[in-house]
């Protein structure tokens, strides 16, 4: 049984617990930072916004974890297929970042020597910058983009987790957002105009995480043959999921929510994963069979003492079909997204 929230109410309990885990479609719990009574080093906030249509994509997080900051830029060109990705290290900030403790309100920056980056929200938009000094090639990455059209539904979800009971992943993810604005990577521009399948996508995540963790995401937009904005958001991992999945499927702009899906990825003959090649993504109810088939893959490793990431979000396209909650049956070909597999020491 998922537990559906409808009225606004605080996230956590005088304890530092999370008071009522479940999903909304819209942003009903309050978060505070300060209520947090957990360890400082275990908190984790991030904005991560990512933006493009079936030829390009541009990723950009600022994240506050606590013992670390993260400032990280990357571009994907599909066609050719390239992609590059640059980060920053901040040691112990701590907060520092004074990450807004709404999805909708508030101002998200980094500026320093060589990077600037903003995520400023309004009522009705969202507008992105980035200079990001020596990206690639000691050229820069440029860009100016208004993510718009916001749609009637997102998925949030309040998640404990069952080993730690001050531990606990408060997310947003907003799909189908309208990006209009430019992109420049060293000497190549790319534009975003008012064709509409140029979109945009939030992950807006606050918490407090246990040390070891292992997630999957995949995020889709796209348009379907007859004009319809589709996409969805699932996802497993992320804590406790009695209470409920962040697994939703979106028809211009509205819900339709899943419960529990399944990532299967192939693996070598040595045991590992093989990102590279297709994936399925599967509902046991049957409403959802897709074969992902990857084009690139954004990997990034790092290990540092008792902390470490290992990072592998792959971009490709999704084939097969989906069924809706009215019985509708969907078709997507070729439709270009992403799944990722994160396992975390932090």
């Amino acid at each position: 049984m998922q537990n559906f929230i409808q009225e606004k109410q605080d996230l956590l309990d005088a304890k530092g617990r999370l008071k009522t885990p479940g999903y909304s479609t819209k942003e009903e719990w309050n978060y505070e930072r300060n209520d947090i009574k957990a360890s400082a080093f275990r908190i984790k906030e991030w904005d991560y916004y990512y933006f493009g249509n079936d030829h390009f994509g541009v990723a950009l997080t600022i994240a506050d974890n606590s013992y670390m900051g993260l400032i990280s830029a990357s571009f994907m060109d599909f066609d050719t297929p390239f992609e590059h990705t640059k980060s920053k290290v901040i040691p112990f900030t701590f907060g520092k970042f004074a990450m807004p403790p709404s999805a909708d309100v508030g101002e998200t920056v980094y500026q320093g020597k060589k990077i600037e980056m903003s995520f400023h929200v309004e009522e009705n938009e969202r507008h992105i910058r980035c200079h990001f000094q020596e990206f690639y090639q000691k050229k820069p990455l440029i860009l100016d983009v208004k993510l718009n059209d916001m749609p009637h539904d997102r998925m949030c979800i309040a998640t404990p987790f069952k080993e730690d009971r001050k531990a606990f992943y408060y997310n947003q993810k907003i799909n189908l957002m309208h990006a209009e604005g430019y992109v420049q990577m060293g000497e190549k521009s790319y534009t975003l105009d008012d064709s509409p399948l140029n979109m945009g996508l939030l992950d807006w995540g606050r918490g407090v995480w246990p040390y070891k963790n292992t997630w999957y995401w995949s995020s889709l937009n796209t348009v379907l043959a007859d004009g319809r904005k589709f996409g969805f958001n699932l996802g497993c991992g992320f804590g406790d999921p009695t209470y409920a999945t962040e697994n939703v499927l979106y028809v211009n702009g509205e819900a339709d929510k899943l419960t529990d899906v399944e990532f299967a990825i192939p693996k070598k003959e040595d045991g590992s994963f093989d990102y590279l090649s297709p994936w399925k993504i599967t509902s046991p109810d049957g409403r959802l069979d897709l074969t992902f088939t990857p084009i690139l893959n954004r990997a990034a490793k790092m290990k540092v003492l008792m902390l470490s990431s290992d990072q592998n979000q792959v971009f490709g396209s999704f084939q097969g079909k989906v069924m809706l909650g009215s019985g509708e049956e969907v078709t997507l070909e070729k439709a270009v997204g992403f799944a990722e597999r994160v396992s975390n020491k932090w």
